[in-house]
């Protein structure tokens, strides 16, 4: 490729990331700023949370009369990456808008990352297809905006690229997307900071210097976190499949798990559990007297609400999770409190969406370096041992994470997660090669 035709390439790039960006930062920021309401208004009237049945049920109707064609969520996202001729629906972006923030105002556990992470991809395909792009374009666009999305909304640019990149396909980084995602996430986290968006600040660890004694410890705090993250994933899966075969109705379905969410909340007297949770998390870095069962409550919280079909996402649940567990830990295996929790706030997400990489520079981001080799060898080992399985299942699995060549084609991780061969080394059924367009 000439220099003329390098630099129009990476014009393009640099304007339609900026475009995407743009529009990312801007969901994000106005996402935000409404999730911040609807917590305020039900941090001081909690009485609402006792609608949250009633919230389901209006919700389900919601989507069961218009938001048939969104239902997928992030796996529709994931499979439009990979195959979708169809635009994403434009809908998607104000419905799961809307959608999470009754969730979060009403008391339900979920997160913001499928949120942002779908309003980031439906609208950086209207870019797509508003300026008629190629297909393969296209897609690095949508890797463009799940980057916009992510990193806007958490204030992590460079956590959002790699998240882009690594997020579509398990054991292969989408590469060619590099310099849109880049754009669209730097861009993305300006806009939305430009607009007065203040995102969590979080203590900076001490360092802790990496010995042979150190490294055992940080082995069995990741093998711990695979354990809790594969608890989550089977968890979560399990409950969606049971909850839609036996209440196939999705308002009846989201009102009964509303009906558990309130129960749960009453049970356990404390409203710690619902919503983002934030303060806990903040908490979980500096309390040694955290309940220990508090990570197992997030978890219960989060499963009953996502599995029961309410919007939003796992990355802060599982935040609190992570931090939780990690300041169990700490306590357990004489760590740094702070850095435990840190730790364990990445590794649990990055462990449970096949996203090590990401997950690891977004803890540099959000607690400075001197967390990197921690948690770089505690997500990973937790990424290597809870196999092959995710909160995704629509990601593409391009080679076992136990190793072995490339698999003969992309294989939805719905389709290989956790086969009974998974550790002997022998590969799913093989099917055609992929093409450079499977592999995008």
């Amino acid at each position: 490729m000439s220099l003329d035709k390098r630099a129009r390439s990476f014009g393009q790039w640099l304007v339609l990331g900026s475009v995407v960006g743009g529009v990312c930062g801007v969901a994000s920021a106005v996402f935000l700023y409404l999730l911040d309401v609807a917590t305020d208004v039900r941090t001081r009237h909690e009485v609402l949370v006792y609608t949250l049945p009633l919230a389901g049920l209006a919700i389900g109707a919601l989507y069961g009369r218009w938001g048939t064609p969104i239902r997928g969520g992030n796996n529709l996202v994931l499979d439009t990456v990979h195959e979708g001729d169809k635009q994403l629906p434009p809908r998607m972006a104000p419905m799961v808008l809307v959608g999470t923030v009754l969730t979060h105002l009403f008391g339900g556990s979920a997160g913001r990352e499928g949120t942002a992470v779908q309003m980031g991809a439906s609208l950086a395909d209207a870019v797509a297809h508003r300026f008629r792009v190629s297909p393969a374009t296209r897609r690095e666009l949508l890797a463009a905006g799940i980057a916009g999305g992510f990193g806007s909304v958490f204030g992590t640019p460079i956590a959002g690229t790699v998240f882009g990149l690594e997020v579509v396909c398990v054991g292969r980084m989408s590469y060619e997307a590099l310099v849109p995602a880049l754009v669209a996430a730097v861009v993305g986290d300006l806009v939305t900071r430009s607009l007065g968006i203040h995102h969590t600040l979080y203590p900076t660890p001490a360092a802790l210097p990496l010995s042979p004694q150190v490294l055992g410890k940080w082995l069995v705090f990741g093998a711990v976190v695979a354990l809790v993250a594969v608890v989550f994933v089977e968890g979560v899966h399990l409950l969606k499949k049971r909850l839609e075969k036996t209440v196939p109705s999705l308002p009846l379905r989201m009102a009964l798990g509303g009906a558990v969410v309130v129960a749960l909340w009453k049970l356990v007297g404390t409203s710690d559990y619902l919503g983002l949770g934030v303060p806990t998390i903040e908490r979980a870095f500096v309390d040694p007297t955290l309940p220990s069962s508090a990570f197992a409550l997030k978890l219960l919280f989060t499963a009953v609400t996502l599995g029961a079909g309410f919007l939003g996402g796992e990355v802060t649940p599982l935040f609190f999770v992570g931090a939780a567990l990690g300041n169990v830990l700490a306590r357990v295996l004489g760590l740094p409190l702070d850095l435990a929790a840190g730790v364990g706030l990445a590794a649990l997400f990055g462990a449970a969406a096949n996203t090590p990489l990401a997950l690891s520079l977004m803890a540099v981001e959000l607690l400075g370096a001197g967390v990197l080799p921690h948690v770089v060898i505690v997500t990973v080992t937790a990424y290597l041992l809870t196999g092959q399985r995710g909160i995704y299942p629509a990601q593409r699995i391009a080679r076992l994470k136990h190793g072995g060549p490339l698999l003969s084609r992309l294989v939805p991780l719905r389709d290989v997660e956790s086969p009974p061969n998974a550790t002997s080394g022998e590969q799913p059924p093989q099917a055609p090669t992929a093409t450079r367009e499977d592999s995008r």
